[in-house]
């Protein structure tokens, strides 16, 4: 292996020694310098140099050096340009063979070298790095000289050789005084190609002791030259580390110990003060040690004293090993990478560099072992670095269109890795909940749409179809709440700062193909054809059919059976525990049809219930309609309508709401429970309903005072007569005079209900001759006569009338009047007493903007005050009487009657 070539001195650097001997002072040397200094100016111009020529120049370089070197500016250039003695030097090295070690022409020049390093001006790099590779391509190919008696003397020489060698390289290594890392970088450049490169043991060997005893000089010293700016500790330590695991014993040793040292100026440069000492003595302990302590102080120094582009080019050494043809290299290898990534892998560079070198590489690994390495240190890369593992594939996909193998086969390989960036891409997918805004973005990440392009891209792999049903559910439903985002918000956000690498796609139409994709690959073709038969796929992204969309695919699920129903039931149950969810409207919507599902009804307890019931303090309309939609569901399956009562008081609770559209949907959401549930199951939930009606069935909206009436009359037909209570009797009993005078509302519809809850009202009292009497639609003959059947409930009826005076019908308020007015007359003066509010409400119907009520109020009043004159005197005349007064029983007077009054 020769990695130099003689190089013959140019003419222009002669012509260059010859004019500066001109001016060359000579005066102040002993006459054996002069003798030195003539012998080198003739020596400079010869090209075919003798043995005894090349030995006397060399001596001659070294005497001139050493009287230059005691002079005060120890300037050589002040006799020969210092690079035309390089130069000269360097050829003569090159002109001797490889084959055999016969002479000091090498020692001497090496040594020549070093006695030049000491003189002004500084070699350049270029000039060192030429000499040490002179001098290396002419030592290391040398042959193996084995000790022996009849070889002492040629032994003798190489180990002088190889000591000249040591000390040139650490003349040259130096840079005002100190150790210079960049230039012992470029060292290893040249001296590293000997130990990867070459086959021979022997030239392994020496490059490895020559790597160490380098090192070692270094170790003496303190501080260096530019150690932030050494990038060779990575790539150094992976090659010494695989040296470390030969099998031949030598070169193992030598690796070992340059490891070692390389150890040392790690931990010197790069370590903690107080640590250092430590350190130190620990590595002393295993100098020399096995080759499992080697690789066990390598995982430490790789963990802590590396950066993490060295770390990098530990693995990339160990790969380029692995992907060898010598099957020592490749257990070498994987020793090295199964210690050092043998826990959490550290911070790593050069992930996307790695990545790609596993890729071209990994389909011409047979070797098992081999091939476990490479997927632990991928599945260790996708848990660290998920977001470049994948910007890099996507790059590899691009590059290598026509390669046979696909690049996202590479993660499909081992499940771990899978999962694990399956997870990962689910979080990256539009967030299911609402985003701070004082969180700090980071650019770094991957967006959205990647990660639904990678998912697509992930989901087509055949391999991994059983791991792919574990989180079917979660990615099912990330994927359908960001169709939903995107569709009904657009995807401007989405597709805002994408990195580079994505092509410019749609997003809803990448996010629906990974959905069929998810289900195709699941086995739920079927479901995808129920939903395309009925246009669903072109529903879902349409923003005005978008929710008829949603309802269609979860229909499918459901007709189909599908097994993943329980799981997508309990996924977005967690998602709706956090109220801030941007996706609740879809979750809802999914889960309303979803709920149709035997198996899915049979896993709500009560706690997915709260998380529903909860939801009923938002106050948008569509959320709301939603939850009633749900609660209508309840009241129909048997296995839910045991939790129904769970929700039906948010339910009446929705009556009270400000807005008249949620409240038109509570009602007829109340008309349908009615359908369906009965007394025995939920006669509380009916009771509260009949008290919460009575403040509805006076309401100024027509519509909603008609929905309100048929809802109670719905209310009274699911009563039979054994349930009767006391708190829904007297409900009943407080609405008697309402229906009877709303039996001319404006609406013939409300008159209708009305007559009919006034019939079975009677039936449930039983009140037979009144039932006969509400068939009728004279309302102030129907009051007369339950004046007269009921007069011990007058003080009721009449409390019934106060309450009508509010009333925004006048009819209704008219009568109201005269109800009251009737009641009053027939009360005995201790009644009378009791009737002070009605008194008082009367006097205020006075300003009725209706002149008839307001008369019909005037005429009243004035009968109350007869009234009680009357009973007064009534009671003055039999004060000894002790019986109580009775009530007087006389014909009330109709109102039309009393308006012709």
């Amino acid at each position: 292996m020769d990695l130099g070539a003689q190089r013959p001195l140019e003419p222009q650097y002669l012509e260059e020694a010859c004019a500066h001997d001109l001016r060359c002072p000579v005066s102040g040397l002993r006459e054996s310098e002069k003798e030195a200094y003539q012998l080198i100016q003739e020596c400079l111009g010869q090209e075919n140099m003798s043995l005894f020529d090349k030995l006397n120049f060399l001596s001659a370089v070294e005497t001139l050096s050493g009287a230059v070197h005691v002079q005060a500016d120890s300037n050589i250039n002040n006799y020969f340009p210092k690079n035309i003695l390089a130069r000269k030097i360097e050829s003569l090295i090159l002109e001797e063979p490889i084959e055999t070690l016969d002479n000091f022409v090498r020692q001497k020049a090496m040594l020549c070298t070093v006695a030049l390093s000491q003189l002004n001006p500084s070699f350049y790099l270029s000039q060192k790095l030429d000499l040490a590779n002179a001098c290396i391509s002419r030592v290391f190919p040398l042959p193996l000289i084995m000790p022996s008696l009849d070889r002492k003397e040629s032994a003798s020489l190489y180990l002088q050789t190889v000591q000249a060698l040591d000390d040139m390289m650490q003349a040259l290594v130096m840079d005002n005084m100190k150790p210079d890392m960049l230039i012992l970088q470029n060292f290893l450049e040249i001296i590293l190609p000997w130990v990867t490169l070459s086959d021979k043991v022997h030239e392994q060997t020496r490059a490895l002791g020559t790597i160490s005893r380098l090192q070692r000089f270094i170790c003496n010293f303190p501080e260096v030259l530019h150690m932030t700016l050494f990038s060779m500790s990575g790539k150094l330590m992976g090659i010494l580390g695989l040296m470390c695991v030969n099998s031949n014993q030598e070169i193992s040793m030598e690796a070992s110990e340059a490891l070692h040292y390389l150890f040392k100026i790690l931990a010197l440069q790069r370590g903690v003060k107080q640590k250092i000492e430590i350190v130190l003595r620990d590595l002393q302990k295993n100098f020399r040690g096995e080759w499992m302590t080697s690789l066990q102080d390598l995982t430490l120094f790789f963990r802590k004293y590396l950066t993490p582009m060295e770390r990098a080019d530990v693995i990339m050494v160990a790969l380029e090993a692995m992907i060898s043809t010598n099957r020592q290299d490749i257990l070498a290898a994987s020793k090295v990478l199964k210690m050092i990534l043998k826990y959490s892998i550290p911070e790593i560079g050069k992930v996307s560099e790695i990545i790609e070198y596993i890729y071209f590489h990994m389909y011409h690994i047979t070797e098992s072992t081999t091939q476990s390495t490479i997927r632990r240190i991928l599945y260790l890369l996708v848990q660290s670095y998920t977001d470049e593992v994948i910007l890099t594939l996507f790059k590899i996909m691009d590059e290598s269109q026509k390669e046979i193998h696909h690049p996202w086969e590479i993660l499909a390989s081992f499940p771990k890795g899978y999962e694990t960036i399956m997870e990962y891409l689910l979080q990256r997918l539009i967030p299911l909940q609402a985003k701070n805004d004082q969180e700090p973005s980071n650019p770094s990440r991957i967006s959205p749409l990647i990660a639904t392009r990678a998912i697509y891209e992930l989901l087509q792999e055949p391999s991994r179809r059983m791991e792919l049903h574990g989180f079917f559910s979660s990615l099912f439903v990330r994927l359908l709440f960001q169709v939903s985002l995107l569709v009904l918000e657009g995807s401007a956000e989405m597709i805002q700062g994408q990195q580079p690498v994505i092509e410019c796609v749609d997003p809803v139409s990448s996010t629906v193909e990974a959905l069929k994709t998810l289900m195709c690959s699941s086995g739920y073709e079927e479901h995808m054809e129920y939903v395309n038969i009925f246009g669903g796929w072109n529903l879902l992204v349409s923003p005005e059919k978008h929710y008829d969309g949603v309802t269609l695919l979860a229909r499918a699920l459901v007709i189909k059976n599908c097994w993943h129903n329980r799981p997508i039931f309990s996924f977005i149950i967690r998602i709706l525990q956090d109220t801030n969810c941007p996706n609740h409207v879809t979750a809802l919507v999914f889960l309303t049809e979803l709920l149709q599902s035997p198996d899915v009804a049979a896993i709500v307890d009560d706690i997915a219930t709260h998380i529903l019931a909860n939801w009923f303090k938002c106050e948008e309309l569509t959320t709301v309609k939603l939850l009633l939609q749900v609660t209508e569901v309840f009241a129909k399956h048997k296995n839910l309508v045991r939790r129904l009562s769970i929700l039906q008081p948010h339910v009446l609770r929705c009556c009270y709401s400000p807005c008249h559209c949620i409240v038109e949907e509570t009602f007829l959401t109340l008309n349908h429970l009615l359908e369906d549930l009965t007394w025995k199951r939920s006669s509380f939930f009916l009771i509260q309903l009949a008290f919460t009606l009575g403040s509805f069935l006076e309401e100024e909206p027509e519509n909603l005072r008609l929905m309100a009436f048929q809802v109670y009359g719905n209310l009274l037909s699911k009563i039979k007569k054994r349930d009767l209570v006391f708190p829904l009797k007297q409900q009943m009993l407080n609405s008697i005079v309402l229906l009877v005078l709303h039996l001319k509302d404006v609406n013939t519809d409300v008159a209708q209900i009305c007559q009919l809850s006034l019939c079975h009202t009677a039936t449930l009292l039983g009140w037979t001759k009144l039932k006969t009497v509400f068939t009728q639609r004279d309302v102030f003959t129907i009051l007369r006569i339950l004046l007269q059947l009921e007069a011990s409930k007058a003080i009721w009826f009449l409390n019934q009338c106060v309450t009508l005076f509010k009333s925004p019908q006048v009819f209704i308020r008219q009568a109201a009047v005269w109800f009251a007015g009737q009641i009053i007359q027939t009360l005995n003066l201790e009644e009378m007493d009791e009737v002070e509010d009605a008194n008082t409400a009367l006097r205020h119907m006075q300003k009725d903007p209706d002149p008839v009520v307001s008369c019909l109020t005037t005429q009243t009043l004035y009968i109350l005050e007869a009234q009680k004159k009357v009973l007064q005197a009534k009671t003055t005349t039999s004060c000894f009487c002790r019986r109580r007064p009775r009530r007087r029983s006389f014909e009330p007077v109709s109102l039309t009657r009393f308006l012709k009054l």
